[in-house]
């Protein structure tokens, strides 16, 4: 299990790590900070230029600065360790209820944990509000659109059952609706939709845990924030 992702060269690290610590920075001062030759700053630098991460200001003296991506890039970076951290994914899940009592269950028919029954889920995209991003998912997946509130945030930690590892690490925006309107779409890529019962959906081998956890938290009065770790087959994911 690591906390950090794969990266630039670890050179071009430490050419990062240099620049983000100070405010502009010529050629000579950042070799120097980097512990490298010349020939060897340069080649690392100019690929950090190629890639867009870095820029010449070429009213300063011949100084380097990073880039609106390469600060963004090199924001995630651990300065002890010159590495860039792996972070929590960000998505929303639906908890979506019909008059009748009944909930939409997604059977997921993708990798990783092919076959899993829960919630519909999706990644909150750059820019978007917590409530865009659902109302896109459930149109997207489903076919149907509803009214929607935010009802709590959920922080679910998946591990290997047999080594411990963490496999994902995921911050849920729980998002509840209600009046769904518009027809079912039961296939779509990658996953299967229907409507069910708790009880229907407790009977399925595979299923997510944290399934009946955030039908709890949407009846709560007050937005709530939980946590929670699960263990799964390695098989499973």
């Amino acid at each position: 299990m690591t906390q950090y992702e794969a990266g630039a060269h670890q050179a071009q690290m430490k050419i990062l790590r240099t620049m983000l610590l100070a405010d502009g920075v010529n050629f000579a001062q950042l070799a120097r900070a980097a512990d490298m030759t010349s020939d060897h700053a340069n080649f690392h630098l100019q690929q950090l230029v190629k890639n867009g991460y870095v820029r010449k200001l070429t009213k300063t003296h011949g100084k380097y600065e990073l880039t609106r991506s390469g600060k963004e890039y090199a924001n995630r970076m651990d300065t002890d360790d010159a590495q860039i951290e792996k972070q929590p994914k960000l998505s929303v899940v639906l908890v979506i209820e019909r008059e009748d009592g009944l909930h939409l269950q997604q059977q997921r028919l993708k990798q990783p944990y092919y076959g899993f029954w829960g919630h519909l889920t999706g990644k909150i995209r750059w820019g978007e509000t917590m409530l865009e991003a659902a109302a896109r998912e459930l149109l997207e997946e489903t076919g149907l659109v509803a009214t929607l509130r935010v009802a709590g945030f959920y922080h679910k930690l998946d591990y290997d059952d047999e080594s411990g590892d963490l496999l994902e690490d995921k911050y849920f925006c729980i998002v509840h609706g209600t009046s769904p309107q518009g027809t079912l779409l039961a296939e779509t890529d990658g996953q299967h939709n229907e409507w069910m019962t708790i009880e229907e959906f407790e009977k399925k081998d595979k299923k997510f845990g944290s399934v009946v956890e955030t039908i709890e938290i949407i009846q709560g009065a007050k937005v709530q924030v939980r946590e929670q770790k699960y263990r799964y087959n390695s098989d499973d994911y």
